[in-house]
């Protein structure tokens, strides 16, 4: 493990501030989900996993859901454009 010298403190919530650096150097944006792990007496970030990015809009959200058996992720915003993609498909159907 690469030590960094940075220190800070924790907030009566709990909290830790993630110096600016770092997040520039490791590509964490704002509302980016973090995974915690614990390993003896470590705590550990890692950015969370990508397989549970939105199909259609490539984003991650702890509101992204899964489908059909877990093959397809969506945040609303996917599932609402595949839903008027799909009835716009369906009305074309039924006009043939």
């Amino acid at each position: 493990m690469k030590r960094t010298g940075m220190v800070r403190h924790i907030d009566s919530l709990g909290r830790i501030v993630l110096p600016s650096e770092m997040r520039k150097v490791l590509n964490i944006k704002e509302e980016q989900l973090l995974e915690i792990s614990i390993e003896d007496q470590t705590i550990m970030l890692k950015k969370y996993d990508a397989d549970r990015s939105c199909l259609l809009t490539g984003k991650i959200t702890k509101h992204n859901k899964s489908y059909g058996n877990g093959k397809v992720v969506l945040s609303p915003e996917g599932a609402e454009q595949l839903l008027v993609e799909l009835k716009q498909l369906l009305q074309e159907d039924a006009t043939r």
